[in-house]
């Protein structure tokens, strides 16, 4: 059985979504973005993000999978809900729980594109850059880990976990 221990507190989230928050509102002044969440990992961080923004701003999500009920990325990307607003010559924000092998996420940023927006940026809590097989470009990134399953804070192990407070790594007992 997995022991989850703290890797990043709660208060080392709640002041890193505060500096990201505030660099969001810099580049996004009389503007109305769509930010588009990454169900299901992303909807803690957004929703304190989103929280913290104070601005006008739309939200829409996106679901995909590529874990399973696994530990590593299968490689397959399945989109299970797409948006349900046009994005067309609009401000996009993607916000991401973690940047892992950049497959799925860059998939999807290539469909994004097509639908011609004003501008896609991203932003990310979680950086796994020693995982990425695909280039992928952090607009705002919160904290770099090394190459370790966390859960909590909205981020699980086959469905568990998502409801710590703190980021945590498993451990076997």
């Amino acid at each position: 059985m997995e022991n989850p221990r703290v890797f990043i507190t709660r208060e080392q989230i709640r002041q890193k979504v505060a500096e990201l928050a505030e660099r969001i509102r810099q580049d996004y002044v009389n503007k109305n973005p769509l930010l588009i969440g990454i169900l299901k990992g992303s909807f803690v961080f957004l929703s304190d993000l989103i929280r913290l923004l104070d601005m006008p701003l739309e939200v829409d999500f996106i679901r995909m999978s590529s874990y399973g009920s696994g530990t590593e990325s299968s490689g397959d990307v399945e989109v299970i809900q797409y948006l349900r607003t046009a994005i067309e010559g609009r401000e996009i924000l993607v916000v991401e729980d973690i940047v892992d092998t950049g497959l799925s996420l860059s998939s999807f940023l290539d469909r994004l594109r097509q639908e011609k927006p004003a501008s896609i940026r991203l932003c990310a809590l979680l950086d796994k850059p020693s995982r990425r097989k695909t280039p992928v470009h952090i607009d705002y990134p919160g904290f770099t880990i090394p190459d370790r399953f966390v859960v909590g804070y909205g981020l699980d192990f086959d469905e568990k976990y998502r409801y710590l407070p703190d980021i945590c790594y498993l451990e076997e007992e």
